[in-house]
This record gives C-alpha cells, structure tokens and sequence, in this order.
C-alpha cells in the first residue's frame, strides 16, 4: 500500500474544511450569531491593540492593510473591517492626523463561500461612505484564499492580522491517532498517545502560524486571535470535549442503527484542538516573534441566544431550546466535513439525535465554550 505524505494528508483537511455555504436555514451565513457573540466578548483586546499601534504611529502609514484569517462566509467578517476602521478612524481625529486609505484581505480555505460575502460588499461599501462622508480612507476588499498554515502575503505588508474561531483548527489530523476508536476528538477513554499526538500537531501548527505571520506583518504590526480554549491543563477537561462526545454519541446511535458503517465511525477524527492558556503562553514564548501583550479569558454559552450566564444547568423546556440552537450552530460549522466522510444522506438525522443528547446534559450540567483571546505584538 502506497504510504500517505504528510502533505496529502493537509491538503484533504484544506479541500473539505469550509462553513456551510449560501444563505440557506442550515448555512454559516443564518447561523453564526455564536462567532459573533464571541467577537463582541473579544472587543476589549481588539481596542486596547489599536491603541497601542495608535501610540506607536503605525495606523498612520498611507494605507493600514488588516488581514482577517479563517473569515468564513457571514456579514462578521466585513462587520469586523468595519469596527477596525471605526476605531482607526476616531483616533485619527482624536490625534489630529488624517486617516488612511484601508486594505481589507479576507483569508479562508479554497472551498470557503467568498461569493456570499461579496454580495454583501455594495452595502458595506455604502455605510462606510454615510458614516466617514469626505474624510473616509477609502477602503478596498479582497480575498486571500489559502491555508493560514502556508505564507499569504508579502513580507512586512501586513499592520494587522485578525482572526476569529480559527486558529484552534489543524492543518490536519494528527498522525498515529487511529486507536481513537469511538471517539472522535480527545477524551476521557482515549488512549494517551492520542492525546500526546493532538497535543504535539497543535503545538508543530501553531508555532508554524506565528513564524508565518511574523514575516508578513510590518515591524511592530499586531494580531488579535480568538479561539476556543479550556479552562484547565487536562486536555479532556469538559468545557472543550464534552460537546464533541455528544455528536460522537450520536453517531454510535446511528451505528447501532446500521445507519453508518463502523470502519467509518472508528476513522473520524476532528482537524481541531482547544489549547489552555498555558500552552499558548509557551507556544508564543518559544517561537519568539511576538510580544504577547494582552491574554483575555471568556466563556460563551453553547446556544449563542441564551443570556443566562449564571446557572449552572438548564430548566426542561430551556434545555430543548438550547439543544435545538446549539445543534444549528454546529451544523452550519460541521455539515462540510462530516458529509465528505460519512455521506450527506445522515445529517438530518445525526443533528436530531445530536440536540437531543445537547438538551439532556445542559439538563444536568450546563456547560459553556472556554475562549481565548490575544494581543500579540511583531518584535
């Protein structure tokens, strides 16, 4: 049997890994108000960056060029370049200098739906010009599609680098994880190795990112990265793996019902690793390109629309609620990558059996996603 190069194995993730495309009921674009609740939670470190590249006269070049990496297909990535130019722009005036032009690139994988987010471009091409009037930039948007974990851009083009629910996505599957049998990401029964080699891939790929961008960013540049994180050093810690046990019971429901084949089952394993914030401080420290100027914990409850942020488990008819909304929400994000391995005929199905199994634990325990924000600075 032929033997699988490591660059074949990253190159499927990059072919298959997208939101659900349109604007349908299931797509990124009607179901990502959970990436938006975490942008609004992330807003602090995003201003205190631009104050600080304020201070160090860097967003006062001739054009200030920000790139969002992971962008995706909904109106936050444009609703992102619009809250960076608001807060360029006032604090051009605030310091009295003028403004510069803006260069918006917008980063994801070759299948994500960049045609849904051009269609949105008249309209924010529009309200940029009613709010700035005469004394607006311009600005001019473009996409940049490839994988974050290949150069993107020019050296020293880059002022800012921002990127939302991105970074805790791998180039690949981690390599010698194939004893991970039941599961589909780490948890409480896999095996060490496994959790050695998510550990390992996460680590190789995240220092990868750094030394990448820190060739495309200027001296002094910056970039704002939020992911989804865990609270504590164990690795199969609840508040990163218990969602994922969940859809991975309800694919052994669907297995025990002959509706998926057991090769299948046991093969699936998540591009995708939640660091604790330890591991990012390393990561950062011993690549050595960066400045970690500011690190931002927050919590995010699993159904985007539920505000209630103080109970510890849900009430019946709340659960179902929450079950039905985090099952949305994951299958917009999901839907790509599960149906280029088992088939699209399931997924109606597995998402049913998946908000079910949601609305029973958040019952019993309501569990929440751990985010991570940071301020990294270009040395």
């Amino acid at each position: 049997m032929k033997a699988i190069d490591k660059k074949e194995i990253a190159m499927e993730v990059q072919s298959i890994l997208h939101m659900n495309i349109g604007d349908g009921e299931s797509s990124y674009a009607c179901n990502s108000f959970l990436q938006e609740t975490a942008m609004w939670k992330a807003l602090p470190v995003l201003k205190h960056t631009i104050n600080c590249m304020a201070n160090n006269g860097i967003i006062f070049s001739q054009c200030f060029k920000i790139a969002d990496l992971g962008c995706s297909s909904s109106i936050n990535s444009l609703l992102v370049a619009s809250i960076i130019i608001d807060m360029v722009h006032d604090l051009c005036e605030e310091m009295n200098q003028k403004a510069p032009q803006f260069e918006v690139c917008l980063n994801d994988l070759f299948g994500n739906d960049f045609n849904t987010i051009f269609k949105m471009l008249p309209k924010f091409y529009s309200n940029l010009k009613k709010k700035k009037r005469e004394h607006f930039g311009p600005c001019f948007v473009s996409a940049t599609p490839g994988s974050f974990y290949s150069r993107l851009f020019p050296n020293k083009s880059l002022h800012l680098v921002h990127s939302l629910y991105a970074v805790h996505w791998l180039s690949q599957v981690p390599e010698g994880v194939k004893n991970n049998t039941s599961n589909i990401y780490m948890s409480k029964s896999s095996p060490p190795n496994v959790l050695e080699a998510y550990q390992k891939q996460f680590h190789t790929d995240f220092r990868n990112f750094l030394r990448l961008r820190s060739e495309e960013l200027v001296p002094g540049g910056c970039m704002v990265l939020t992911f989804v994180g865990r609270s504590i050093a164990d690795p199969t810690s609840d508040d990163c793996c218990i969602i994922w046990e969940l859809l991975a019971q309800s694919l052994h429901n669907m297995l025990k019902e002959g509706l998926i084949q057991e090769q299948d089952f046991n093969s699936f394993n998540m591009p995708y690793y939640n660091p604790c914030e330890d591991e990012v401080r390393n990561v950062i420290q011993d690549e050595g390109s960066f400045f970690l100027d500011m690190l931002n914990a927050f919590q995010v409850n699993w159904d985007p629309h539920d505000t209630d942020y103080t109970s510890t488990k849900d009430f019946d008819v709340h659960s179902r609620i929450h079950g039905i909304n985090t099952a949305k929400a994951l299958r917009a994000v999901m839907e790509p990558l599960l149906t280029s391995h088992f088939g699209n005929s399931i997924i109606d199905i597995l998402f049913d059996k998946f908000k079910k199994h949601v609305a029973l634990h958040l019952d019993k325990k309501k569990t929440r996603y751990y985010n991570i924000a940071i301020s990294l600075s270009r040395k």
